[in-house]
């Protein structure tokens, strides 16, 4: 007995559109973090730099889902697409990480409190 394959187009819709989701929910509170929280380890320069590319592959990705969603499921995107994307989560990841970081150190901030 063999087990029925779902067709191309459920499967993508199962995988990729929650991961336009998610690629979408991490550029917005990267944007949020790079807009409005002091970011002392980090240079001005670099902050702009890294807020230009989190909207340019925020920008990216919202066309990627329009276009998913215009095909009604039946159009992929191309792994080498979704590489840069990852990789900038990544790099916002570890920014948030060293803010977390950093604020731990701060003086002033009680034990256990929230940043």
């Amino acid at each position: 007995m063999s087990i029925p394959t779902p067709p191309e187009s459920e499967i993508l819709k199962a995988v990729l559109e929650p991961l336009l989701e998610d690629f979408l929910g991490w550029f917005s509170r990267s944007r949020s973090l790079l807009e409005s929280e002091s970011l002392d380890f980090l240079e001005e320069s670099d902050r702009i730099d890294l807020l230009k590319r989190v909207n340019t592959a925020d920008r990216e990705v919202r066309t990627a889902q329009m276009m998913f969603r215009a095909t009604e499921g039946k159009a992929g995107i191309d792994p080498s697409i979704l590489v840069p994307w990852h990789r900038l989560v990544l790099e916002c990841w570890q920014v948030s990480a060293q803010r977390r970081g950093s604020a731990k150190t701060q003086p002033g901030q009680q034990q256990g409190e929230e940043e």
